[in-house]
Parts: C-alpha cells; sequence; structure tokens
C-alpha cells in the first residue's frame, strides 16, 4: 500500500467520524424539540458507514499494483447514509404546553444524551486515532526521504 493510499484512507476516516460528530450535536441539540417543520417532535439521526471499493485486505493486496497504476483509492471508509431513528419518544403529560395533544400528553423526542455522549467520545477516540495514523503515515515518509539523502 501506498504512502498516498494510507493518506486516503485516513482521511476518509476523518471525514467519517467528523460526519457523525456532526451529527450527534444535531441530536444534542434537539434533544428538547417538540416541534419541527412536519409538526412532529424531532427524531435522533445516526450514520451508517460502509467500507470504500477495494478495502478488503486480500484482494487489496492483489490489485494494490494495477491500483496504484490507476491511480483510485483503495481502502476506506464512506457515510452509507444518514438514517433516522425511529422509536417513540417519552410522553410527558403536560396539558399546558403548546405542543400537548388532546389528551395533554407531548411527545419528546427520542434522544438520550447518555447514548449520544458516549458516542461522541467513541467518534472523539476514531477521529483522534486517524490522527495519530496520519502523522505516523507522515513521520514515515520523511524518514524515507532522509534515507536517500
Amino acid at each position: 500500500m501506498s504512502f498516498w493510499n494510507s493518506l486516503r484512507i485516513s482521511a476518509s476516516a476523518l471525514n467519517a467520524q467528523r460526519l457523525r460528530l456532526d451529527l450527534i450535536s444535531n441530536n444534542i441539540a434537539n434533544a428538547e424539540t417538540t416541534r419541527t417543520a412536519n409538526g412532529k417532535a424531532y427524531q435522533r439521526q445516526d450514520v451508517v458507514f460502509a467500507a470504500n471499493p477495494g478495502s478488503t485486505f486480500l484482494p487489496m493486496l492483489i490489485r494494490a499494483r494495477q491500483d496504484a497504476a490507476a491511480n483510485t483509492q483503495m481502502g476506506g471508509v464512506r457515510a452509507a447514509e444518514i438514517v433516522t431513528d425511529t422509536t417513540p419518544g417519552s410522553r410527558v403529560y403536560d396539558p399546558t404546553h403548546p405542543d400537548a395533544d388532546q389528551d395533554g400528553f407531548v411527545t419528546y423526542p427520542n434522544v438520550n444524551l447518555a447514548v449520544e455522549m458516549t458516542n461522541m467520545l467513541s467518534a472523539t477516540r476514531s477521529y483522534e486515532a486517524n490522527l495519530a495514523t496520519l502523522s505516523a503515515t507522515r513521520r514515515m515518509a520523511l524518514r524515507a526521504l532522509e534515507i536517500g539523502k
């Protein structure tokens, strides 16, 4: 695997985790939003990741020479889709709330702050790990250049 492919793989992972962090932030920001544009309570969103073409290890080794010659991206991750969690949110009796239904219940978003914070820590750690990989790749390339001096 070439230096450039290592950078591309790390960059794809950084972009994926950035998107994940953006969605988590949006979920936290809307944790109390009882009415959206569609008139219903906010529903949390999550991202589904998928492997970029060529990210299985053995075929990557077999195709490495052709992929390097064609300058195509090998491996990495991409956001396949953003999904909406359809589990119902909690219903709280509050007849004075402007979004209460005819029975006096308000439907709140299905956002659990503990889950979102755990996901945020996981995404942050993944982002940091990919930064470390990017830095290690850079250091190896610089050392390889020093060998040629």
